[in-house]
């Protein structure tokens, strides 16, 4: 053999080579093409619809009447979150308009622009394409959409077309594939909201399902494992969100070793850090297709938000899996700098890419709003990235502590707290969740609760201070440790709500606990443990421990006096406390001190300030305990005007000035005044604190003692002066 002979194949190609002439006959058999279509477009390929589809019946009504006889030229988009029974719902008219109506029933898989090729193709062969059109179509020698919609246009029967998981509109656009025919009606299932995808469409939105209709789903898969009330809060606990429904109800359904009942698998679900995994172990079959787990179903719409050049929505969904899935104010991200891990120009643009994927909503009101549903906002949480989640969480706290006040004022309650208050509890479980966030952020998270805690103790709420309170220094605990000093700050908001909503030995036990903790950790002149030993002088004041009280008060007054002064407004605080005393040797000796208390805080801090209020207020309570009624009516009528403009009518503290101006009133015969002083009293009291509170039984005492001192005046009145003997 020579060189020049020599030869190389490739790939299924040959060489032959010969010194002399050679004659070669070769036989090629190809097999005839593979089918890639779909094994059939006349069936759902997602099994058997439900046999009930719960409180879908006004968007059933309107399918229904658009797929009935003769109608045609509609194209109508069923648009939602990911899990919320799109499918489902498309099924159902899938099957109404076959069966009621004789239409015939086309359905393609939209979630490609491969599956949606060959899907429709095998609609055009459905519908009599010739194999020569089919395969010109398929090699790109025909227009394939001219082709299918030549034989939709041409059906002998009416048809509904469904093009189920649409959720880039893009793939349906491009290749022309969205028409519309008097031959048949389109119905399309897509996560994608946006308007502008579906000109001339009609939008039917398919969201979660209302408590009942959810729990009775739960019912449907799994009888006899609980109650309705059973099935209802796991309902909640899952945002009543088909999809997660289904998981549960098949997880419950089908277990054989110890099953659950609901009431448990609910218990297991509140205690797990991990809820999405035990929320897809109700999938039938191992691998199941993501659309069909929770854990799954969104990243499909994160995959396309980046294929789309909208990182940045991601980036923002993973911010919002920090807080809760309650209604989260806008204004939260309108704060710009180092708190928002994206930059403050694409904010608009996330925020609009996450609305037109469905993956929140914009709820509109005074204060407009987003809605993010809480399984989604886990399943994100769950497959954030390990190095992403402290930048993330410190993001979430620092937009927070933007947004709470952080020396908050005493007044009527801030409606501003209501909505944030969710969040600043979430955001401490996601750092629990988290590992990876460091102490640091740990403690920006606690400082939120703090501020949330102390903001909601200062407008009067005192329930709401408590709960959020407790629930912080539980969660805050588990990360930052018991002794962690805003964990003991949070200890003592507990302690001070519990105080206020009137149940006094309970909030002595917790304030003596709290200052045995700080003198421990932090020392007995800490400023800390100086605030405590006020904290526990007031529930002791009021429950026959009144010596002890003003020990821990001199104590708190010596301290601070030390450490900041004795014209520093906490110095000036705790002196006022000495003068809110029970009447007896102990407040004989401080009352004294009153008038000239008030006269340093009004030349120190100003007539307006809450410690000059407290400070007048108090000096005329001291007053009137030490008998001189006449001297205190000034200063309690001044308390109480002062409170009204400074915190308005039906502040807390504004009723207790007013309640003692009553008490005045009465010691000095002008009953009929302080009646009518004690019954406004009484009536808020009533109406907000229940009649059993300690407050309201205590004015309701003071309004009968009132009433009847003026019976027993009455006669006289009446009778008049006597005469001369």
């Amino acid at each position: 053999m020579t060189a020049a002979n020599e030869g190389r194949a490739t790939g299924h190609g040959r060489v032959y080579q010969a010194a002399g002439d050679q004659h070669v006959t070769e036989h090629h058999h190809h097999h005839s093409e593979t089918w890639a279509g779909p094994d059939s477009v006349r069936h759902p390929p997602v099994g058997r619809a439900p046999a009930i589809l719960r409180d879908r019946g006004e968007l059933l009504e309107r399918l229904r009447a658009a797929v009935a006889a003769d109608t045609g030229n509609e194209v109508l988009v069923l648009h939602g979150l990911g899990g919320c029974g799109k499918t489902a719902v498309a099924c159902a008219v899938f099957e109404h308009a076959t069966r009621e109506h004789g239409r015939l029933g086309l359905w393609v898989n939209a979630s490609d622009p491969a599956s949606l090729r060959a899907g429709m193709l095998a609609v055009a062969a459905d519908r009599g394409a010739e194999d020569g059109a089919l395969t010109a179509a398929r090699n790109g020698l025909r227009a394939a959409a001219d082709l299918v919609w030549h034989h939709l246009e041409r059906s002998d029967q009416p048809w509904l077309l469904v093009l189920d998981d649409a959720d880039d509109p893009a793939v349906l656009r491009d290749g022309g594939w969205l028409r519309t025919s008097p031959r048949g009606v389109v119905l399309v299932t897509t996560r994608q909201a946006a308007g502008h995808w579906w000109p001339a469409a009609e939008l039917l939105h398919v969201g979660v399902l209302p408590r009942a209709e959810a729990a009775q789903v739960l019912c449907d898969l799994a009888p006899g494992t609980g109650s309705a009330e059973d099935a209802a809060a796991v309902a909640d606990r899952l945002g009543r969100l088909p999809l997660a429904l289904t998981l549960a109800g098949g997880f419950l359904a089908h277990q054989v070793i110890s099953p659950w009942t609901m009431e448990e698998y609910g218990r297991r679900l509140r205690e797990r850090q991990d809820p999405i995994e035990l929320i897809d172990r109700g999938a039938l079959a191992p691998g199941h297709d993501t659309r069909h787990l929770v854990s799954g179903t969104w990243q499909l719409s994160l995959d396309s938000l980046v294929g789309q050049g909208l990182p940045e929505a991601v980036t923002l969904l993973r911010l919002l899996s920090c807080w809760s899935h309650d209604l989260l104010p806008l204004p939260l991200l309108a704060h710009s700098g180092p708190e928002l891990p994206l930059p403050d120009d694409r904010v608009e643009t996330a925020v609009r890419g996450l609305l037109n994927h469905s993956l929140t909503e914009l709820v509109p009101g005074e204060l407009r709003c987003l809605r993010t549903h809480g399984v989604l906002l886990d399943s994100v949480a769950r497959a954030t990235p390990a190095d992403q989640r402290d930048r993330l969480a410190a993001s979430a706290a620092g937009l927070l502590l933007g947004s709470l006040p952080a020396r908050p004022e005493r007044g009527l309650r801030d409606n501003r707290l209501t909505p944030l208050a969710p969040h600043v509890l979430a955001l401490l479980r996601r750092v629990l969740s988290w590992p990876e966030t460091t102490t640091a952020t740990a403690e920006s998270a606690a400082a939120c609760a703090l501020r949330l805690a102390t903001a909601q103790h200062r407008s009067g709420d005192y329930a709401s201070a408590l709960a959020a309170a407790e629930r912080a220094a539980d969660l805050a605990g588990q990360r930052l440790g018991a002794d962690h000093v805003l964990v003991l700050r949070l200890r003592q908001r507990i302690g001070k709500a519990t105080d206020r909503l009137g149940r006094l030995e309970e909030a002595a036990a917790l304030h003596r606990a709290v200052l045995a903790d700080l003198e421990r950790v932090a020392g007995p002149d800490d400023p800390d443990t100086l605030t405590s030993c006020l904290h526990l002088s007031r529930p002791l004041t009021w429950t026959g421990h009144p010596a002890e009280a003003v020990r821990l008060m001199h104590r708190a007054v010596a301290g601070r006096t030390a450490r900041l002064g004795q014209w520093h407004p906490l110095t000036l605080e705790a002196r006022a406390c000495l003068l809110e005393l029970p009447p007896g040797p102990d407040l004989e000796r401080e009352a004294p001190s009153g008038p000239g208390l008030v006269a340093d805080c009004l030349r120190e801090l100003g007539p307006d300030h809450p410690v000059t209020l407290a400070a007048d207020l108090n000096c005329a309570g001291a007053l009137l305990g030490t008998g001189r009624p006449a001297q205190a009516l000034p200063s309690a009528r001044r308390a109480l005007e002062a409170h009204e403009r400074r915190f308005g009518a039906d502040y807390p503290i504004t009723l207790a000035a007013r309640s003692l101006l009553s008490g005045v009133l009465d010691a000095l015969g002008r009953h009929r005044e302080a009646i009518g002083q004690a019954e406004a009293v009484l009536a808020w009291r009533e109406r907000v604190l229940g009649p059993d509170h300690p407050w309201t039984v205590g004015v309701g005492e003071k309004l009968a003692r009132y009433r009847r001192s003026l019976a027993a005046a009455e006669p006289q009145e009446r009778q008049g002066p006597a005469g001369p003997a």
